[in-house]
């Protein structure tokens, strides 16, 4: 039987942090720091001010100047870096976001050869086994996809003695094709992540992409069988599922979307707080919901703090 699961003080974040350009109407750009376990990082630390939480960021880095300025960019959020790996030699990622006049947007990539997908590669300091002394683990479809088959199946290993001795695992399966070998390796991975995971935070777009189903209703019955039964399924402004009880909460008043980057990223961060200030399901979809709406507002990733 496994343990009961710990109180969360400690919680980490991995994943692939990058430089962010954001387009401007006049042909320039603002240059800032985002990732998808990165923006959950940054909004946990907001949600989370003054509850003694801790939360770290976990990634491999290069040794050049736009490394520099992320890792300035975690620390002036709040966000403890010290499992951040330094590589020489490397670079962080790069992405740009275009935004059309819905505030829909589109995402040019330079990450190829980014740091982050040598996290957890010898030589390293840091493996899997740094995040035992953390009470949540939190990662992503990104955090599978960007790592080697072998550096994939090891901390597949790792999560599953993690959750075995208490810890919590939360997972977002943010599905982006173009990442993976093939869609049959993506399905593979996020099958076996929805059978570890404590926390399922899917969003439906990415499963209905990955299991090829159409509607809420058909996409929560196939999280179901693979194990996610605790945890929100996002649905944009249609609003959350309950993956336990079915329960929808009310999509609420329509907002002005300015730019969507980051929304399931803040709702998965809110939504985390909320459990680990001690609030039942519902109210942490209610706080991953608001939280998502006013980030929509406001351009990039990361509003203002």
């Amino acid at each position: 039987m496994p343990d009961p699961k710990r109180p969360i003080r400690r919680i980490a974040c991995v994943g692939e942090v990058m430089i962010e350009l954001i387009a401007r109407a006049d042909g320039t750009a603002r240059i800032g720091v985002a990732g998808d376990t990165y923006n959950t990082a940054v909004y946990l630390v907001r949600a989370l001010r003054g509850s003694g939480v801790h939360v770290s960021y976990v990634t491999a880095l290069g040794d050049d100047p736009y490394s520099d300025r992320i890792m300035d960019a975690l620390r002036g959020q709040g966000v403890e870096s010290d499992l951040v790996e330094r590589r020489v030699g490397m670079m962080p990622g790069l992405y740009a976001i275009d935004t059309d006049a819905r505030g829909e947007r589109s995402f040019s990539y330079w990450r190829s050869t980014s740091a982050a997908r040598s996290l957890f590669e010898e030589p390293c300091e840091i493996g899997p086994s740094a995040l035992d002394g953390f009470d949540l683990v939190y990662l992503s479809g990104i955090t599978l996809a960007i790592l080697p088959e072998h550096t994939r199946a090891r901390l597949f290993d790792w999560a599953e003695q993690f959750t075995r001795l208490g810890g919590t695992l939360a997972y977002d399966s943010n599905y982006r094709p173009r990442l993976w070998d093939s869609p049959e390796a993506a399905v593979a991975a996020n099958t076996r992540m929805w059978q570890l995971a404590d926390i399922a935070l899917p969003s439906l777009d990415d499963e209905e992409r990955l299991s090829g189903l159409d509607g809420s209703a058909a996409v929560l019955a196939h999280l179901h069988t693979l194990g996610a039964t605790r945890g929100a399924l996002k649905r944009g402004d249609q609003g959350p599922i309950d993956l336990a009880t079915g329960q929808t909460l009310p999509a609420g008043s329509p907002v002005e979307v300015v730019d969507s980057t980051a929304a399931g990223d803040s709702f998965n961060a809110a939504y985390l707080a909320a459990l680990a200030r001690g609030q039942d399901e519902v109210s942490a979809m209610a706080a991953g919901h608001e939280l998502a709406a006013e980030v929509i507002r406001h351009p990039g990733a990361i509003m203002a703090g």
